[in-house]
């Protein structure tokens, strides 16, 4: 949840610190960040497309992290993720943007390189010159260094076998589908994105089955969450499915949102989706995704 809270503070944080837009800003374009980000969106909503073992916010936060730290450069307001470039103020930041999103996806969704470069080429539409060719050229060595540094990270690795237990409150697979074998029970041995471990803020395990804690726990359970519950109300069972969903998406949509109606520079664009991102990056290998022995029964 830790990550969750930091994600939304960041969305807040960043957004809370631009006016709305006037009639004029309007007619800006769109931020090479934000276009990148919905085409991400685009992909891993795509049937198929995201690998069944590897966890999509990997995707968001390599993109995000490449973006950042080439924009950065350019930028030179904050520290850098990873990688440090000396680079020219006057070189473009959204050629940059572009070119990190591009070379990222084309390398984890090369089945998507025609529509990727198709959407690179529009990007980099305007009269080429030496601030555009600057940028392209800065995106392209951050990304390549983001993705050589998170080449060996462990995400593909096979998913490790979970034998499911006959003991009173061994995991057991859930409905609807009754899964034979749970989801990424590889990934919090998977390299973290922002953490120094993956267990170094896992929250301890369930109450004890005997306990008056996991009964009420289950009882509230029961009572709400049941399919057509006569006791949730609707702003809780509207809660239920937006947090039963692929809550990234969700949370980029949002920022997306935010960052339109606050028409945030390209620079805060970036911060701002790689600190959504790299926090769920951090989530996807920790905190959101415990071993399954270590989930609530």
């Amino acid at each position: 949840m830790k990550p969750i809270l930091l994600a939304a503070a960041a969305v807040a944080v960043l957004t809370g610190a631009n006016p709305a837009p006037t009639m004029a800003d309007a007619t800006k374009p769109v931020s090479q960040v934000v276009q990148w980000n919905k085409t991400l969106l685009s992909i891993v909503r795509t049937p198929g497309a995201q690998p069944p073992t590897i966890h999509p916010t990997r995707s968001f936060a390599i993109m995000h992290a490449a973006i950042y730290d080439a924009v950065n450069a350019i930028d030179g307001t904050h520290k850098p993720y990873l990688v440090r470039l000396s680079a020219s103020h006057f070189a473009s930041q959204e050629a940059a943007a572009a070119a990190a999103a591009h070379e990222v996806l084309v390398k984890l969704y090369p089945n998507f390189q025609a529509t990727l470069d198709a959407q690179l080429q529009k990007a980099l539409a305007q009269p080429a010159d030496a601030e555009r060719a600057d940028g392209i050229q800065i995106g392209n060595t951050v990304a390549d260094r983001i993705l050589d540094l998170r080449e060996n990270d462990g995400s593909n690795a096979p998913p490790i076998p979970y034998f499911f237990g006959n003991a009173p409150g061994d995991y057991q697979s859930t409905p609807p589908n009754f899964p034979k074998q749970p989801q990424f029970t590889h990934w919090s041995r998977v390299t973290p994105f922002a953490l120094e471990a993956a267990n170094q803020f896992r929250p301890g395990g369930p109450p004890k089955l005997t306990s008056d804690r996991y009964a009420d726990a289950f009882d509230q359970v029961k009572s709400l969450g049941i399919a057509g519950s006569t006791t949730a109300t609707a702003d809780e069972a509207l809660t239920g499915r937006f947090w039963n969903g692929a809550i990234q998406n969700y949370w980029n949509e949002i920022a997306q949102t935010a960052s339109l109606a606050h028409n945030l520079t390209t620079a805060e664009n970036a911060r701002l989706f790689a600190l959504l991102n790299l926090s769920f990056g951090a989530s996807g290998e920790a905190d959101a995704i415990l071993p399954v022995k270590d989930r609530p029964r």
